[in-house]
């Protein structure tokens, strides 16, 4: 291959490159030109709101200009935009529901409104924000007129009554289905399945160690609450791995067939064997007559020999 041709492939794949940069936006561009704040533009990506797609360099995720474009010709952009992706806590959210914080609880609790993101106060205490929009649509639906008043139905307050909470559970479905939309390589699927499960059910679904260590290399990196090895790094970790059984074996089902998925396309890398060279033979051994004496090795031909 000549000079003239590499340069020229060279150029044809910076070109391509740079055109499909030129396509695209970086997440903070994108978020200014939606007039979100970088944590309202995060938080859209991750209620699917926002599409992206990799950057071909590597260099995380980018925003198509095309969906920039979509967004902002959208009706009532960007009031009704940046309305989308507000969060509220439980004493907001209950407000805008007309309703006490101890029945916002208990909705939430019952699985009926489900968190968008968590963190954990000062206090150690889980403080739990749900979309101001989704919240406000339940409201709208007059199918829950009884559960927001009156007296709650009695099955569900048995539920309550077993200790019955539901936000852990549903924030992690959530999540899941976060990670699965941004996973766009094969063993991404898997990595984010089993980002949500303890490492003993990891290893048991997954015997394969070369499989694990490939997982291990796409596996999604967890929001930090806390310095590691906090009582708020702990109370997150234990939100964010699946408790309940029903959860545990379906997780384990979906990552055994993940893993089954991503094998058939690209099987995980295994370390080459190296061919080892036979050791070479020695020459004959000498006969006793012909050896030196005992510390003739080190002290010269002069030590005299056996006799």
């Amino acid at each position: 291959m000549s000079g003239n041709t590499v340069t020229h492939e060279s150029v044809a794949t910076g070109e391509r490159i740079g055109a499909a940069r030129d396509a695209s936006v970086a997440p903070n561009r994108a978020a200014r030109e939606l007039g979100l704040k970088r944590s309202e533009f995060d938080l859209a990506v991750h209620l699917g709101k926002v599409r992206t797609v990799p950057d071909e360099q590597g260099a995380g995720r980018r925003v198509p200009r095309d969906e920039v474009d979509r967004i902002r010709a959208a009706d009532g952009f960007p009031e009704a935009f940046r309305a989308g992706v507000r969060t509220v806590g439980t004493t907001e959210g209950a407000g805008l529901m007309e309703v006490t914080t101890a029945r916002f609880t208990r909705l939430a609790r019952l699985g009926l409104l489900v968190p968008v993101r968590f963190h954990v106060n000062r206090y150690r205490a889980v403080v739990w924000l749900f979309p101001a929009q989704e919240l406000g649509e339940f409201t709208a639906d007059e199918r829950n007129t009884a559960l927001l008043k009156g007296r709650m139905p009695e099955g569900l307050r048995d539920q309550l009554g077993e200790g019955l909470d539901l936000r852990p559970r549903n924030w992690r479905g959530r999540h899941l289905g976060f990670l699965l939309r941004q996973a766009d390589d094969p063993w991404a699927r898997p990595a984010a399945v089993a980002s949500l499960l303890d490492a003993t059910d990891v290893s048991d679904v997954v015997t394969d160690p070369y499989e694990r260590s490939h997982l291990r290399r796409f596996r999604p990196t967890p929001t930090a609450h806390g310095s590691p090895g906090s009582p708020a790094a702990q109370i997150a970790e234990e939100i964010m791995t699946a408790c309940d059984p029903d959860e545990i074996d379906w997780l384990r089902s979906d990552l055994a067939d993940a893993v089954a998925a991503a094998r058939r396309q690209r099987p995980a890398p295994r370390p080459t064997l190296r061919a080892v060279p036979a050791p070479r033979c020695p020459g004959p051994v000498p006969s006793k007559a012909e050896r030196p004496g005992r510390l003739s090795g080190l002290f010269g031909r002069w030590w005299p020999r056996d006799s």
